[in-house]
């Protein structure tokens, strides 16, 4: 599709309103694209956001035509791996992508570039530094929702030109309190005596939310042609390392308890991502230390940034 006399491109967004999306608009926008931003649910005049039910098929086809996007990032999604009814994580994941994608397909003319968010957790338990070959081995509803949505998109590559995208674990400031990093930061900015937390041995990449926004925005300015590309860091960090560098940063110790009802079934134990794919495609990305990104969360307001 052609770009405005102005230069300018428009640019999608699913999921705009919440965490993630709030992010990866501001970094399109510098980036000097036009941004329409979708949002499950009400949205208010203020925030020029388009409330789309991914789930209706019929709107999500109206929604698309009326934008005519150079270029689309789908970033909404169910992504807490415990939400409790596996049936909206299916319906959301997979079909509202189906939904999405029969809609662009539908288009005059296609965007230059969609980008589907799937998801590290597609690996599940695999050793090692995980790259895009690595065999998928997913381990819950959301991460077998994911590669689902993966092999489903695979199906339109004929006719959308795809990117897929499987970000290892970030985040950031505004990041919901029901996600582990964002309630660590909280235990400590609130001078708590004891957290309770579920397996304390387990190894993840934690990247910072501004980072990933970036790289989706860089993404955005080239072509789909069908590639998968991880998107991390390849730095792990275990549990005890976030609550080491919080107690530096905080001035503050607490007692961490082992919860048993906070310890998953099949939990990953290591997840941690090979990044050269990404770096070939887009060259090296700026890497914000985990150690800045748990300060930045420490010392922002409360009730800062877009949860999700």
């Amino acid at each position: 599709m052609a770009s405005r006399s102005d230069g300018r491109r428009t640019a999608l967004v699913t999921g705009a309103g919440g965490f993630t999306g709030h992010y990866v608009g501001q970094a399109l926008a510098r980036a000097g694209f036009d941004v329409v931003g979708w949002t499950h649910g009400d949205a208010s005049a203020d925030d020029g956001l388009l409330p789309v039910d991914l789930t209706d098929r019929n709107a999500v086809g109206e929604a698309v035509a009326r934008a005519r996007p150079d270029v689309v990032l789908h970033l909404a999604a169910i992504a807490f791996v415990a939400h409790g009814d596996a049936s909206d994580i299916y319906r959301v994941n997979v079909i509202g992508s189906r939904h999405l994608l029969e809609a662009i397909a539908a288009l005059e003319t296609a965007p230059r570039n969609v980008i589907l968010a799937s998801s590290a957790n597609i690996y599940g338990n695999a050793a090692g530094r995980l790259g895009e070959d690595t065999p998928p081995s997913p381990q819950n509803d959301y991460a077998v929702s994911k590669l689902a949505m993966e092999h489903m998109a695979r199906l339109w590559a004929d006719r959308v030109p795809l990117t897929l995208v499987r970000p290892f674990n970030y985040t950031g400031v505004g990041q919901s309190e029901r996600f582990l990093i964002p309630k660590i930061v909280k235990h400590f900015r609130d001078r708590a005596d004891v957290i309770e937390l579920g397996n304390l041995d387990v190894w993840r990449e934690f990247n910072d939310v501004r980072d990933v926004a970036g790289a989706y925005a860089t993404l955005a300015g080239i072509a789909g042609t069908g590639e998968a590309f991880n998107l991390c860091s390849g730095e792990e960090y275990s549990l005890r390392d976030v609550l080491a560098m919080m107690e530096t940063i905080a001035g503050h110790r607490l007692e961490v308890r082992v919860n048993p009802a906070f310890v998953r079934s099949h939990e990953v134990e290591r997840l941690c991502g090979d990044d050269r794919k990404l770096s070939a495609a887009i060259g090296p990305q700026p890497r914000t230390g985990l150690a800045q990104t748990l300060r930045w969360m420490y010392e922002a307001p409360s009730g800062a940034g877009h949860a999700a």
